[in-house]
């Protein structure tokens, strides 16, 4: 049995990981890390043994964690990891801040990141995925980003680096972001509230936002996005090929495709990872067979399977 070097964080072994994501499925991880900060998180990895695998973990909100569990350290950040500071129009945020936070506390000041406010997780999970809406994304107001690697050492990481596409970035195995600087153009906090607003009032009208789900199931085939804009098209939109290819509603055991937004997944109460990744891979399958469109996860699936 592999020794583990001992923090002064919280180490668990054998904790169930179903309570820490959003679709509540999944089994247990070898061990969940919660550091105290950021030289906790480096002293750790620095003394962690080179062949345990390491995964860094939001909050669940745009993950699949399979039956199984996951044969690895998970760390996931806590409350010394959630801070927001403002300076300017840059503003410094904790991987642990929920874009929400980081983006109403920037229109306050002034800033406009308003696209995070409607995107589900924390900042680590937006720079890590790129992510994005309305037309705009991470990669357009990031500045740099502090990560520890798996060998301990803290690096500063620049959008080069990062290698920014659609929903991906090159983040070396097992580096774990623990900061990010973003820049956002000024713009009036009033009227950057009331966009907030607006845009909460439209994603409520159209995603199962009540619904225990994981964001977008699928990437936009081809890298299209939805700008939000009065011409957009709709032609290469993911929950477009879903409904031509008859998948909305959809059901797999307790996992289903939204009636209200055939891309948005969900857990109608007693789905287990299988489920929800089978239905997935259906809905590939049939896509494919009526449109020749090969679609992509957007929801990340790690961990193996469980054994019958």
């Amino acid at each position: 049995m592999t020794t583990l070097p001992t923090p002064r964080g919280k180490l668990t072994e054998g904790k169930e990981l179903s309570g820490l994501t959003w679709l509540r499925v999944g089994g247990p991880a070898d061990y969940l890390f919660q550091p105290a900060d950021v030289d906790d998180l480096a002293t750790f990895l620095k003394a962690l043994p080179e062949d345990v695998a390491v995964f860094p973990m939001g909050v669940g909100s745009n993950l699949i964690v399979r039956d199984g569990g996951l044969r690895a350290v998970v760390i996931r950040m806590g409350r010394g990891f959630n801070h927001i500071e403002i300076e300017g129009n840059r503003v410094r945020a904790g991987v642990a801040a929920l874009d929400a936070h980081v983006a109403r506390k920037s229109a306050q000041a002034g800033v406009d990141l308003t696209f995070l406010r409607t995107i589900p997780g924390a900042i680590g999970g937006a720079v890590r995925m790129n992510a994005g809406c309305y037309g705009s994304y991470t990669a357009d107001v990031f500045v740099e980003a502090t990560a520890v690697t798996r060998a301990g050492e803290i690096v500063t990481l620049t959008a080069e680096d990062l290698n920014f596409q659609y929903r991906q970035t090159d983040l070396p195995e097992g580096w774990v972001i623990v900061e990010a600087v973003l820049k956002g153009p000024s713009g009036d906090p009033e009227e950057l509230a009331q966009r907030m607003e607006d845009q909460l009032a439209k994603r409520d009208a159209t995603q199962p936002t009540k619904d225990r789900s994981a964001g977008s199931t699928f990437r936009n085939p081809a890298g299209f996005s939805s700008t939000g804009k009065a011409d957009d098209v709709h032609d290469l939109k993911a929950w477009k090929v879903i409904d031509d290819a008859g998948m909305r509603g959809a059901r797999v055991g307790g996992a289903q495709m939204s009636e209200m937004h055939s891309n948005f997944m969900i857990n109608t109460g007693d789905a287990t990872a299988a489920d929800l990744e089978n239905l997935g891979e259906e809905v590939r399958k049939r896509v494919f067979q009526n449109s020749g469109i090969d679609l992509q996860w957007e929801i990340m699936r790690v961990g193996e399977p469980a054994t019958e």
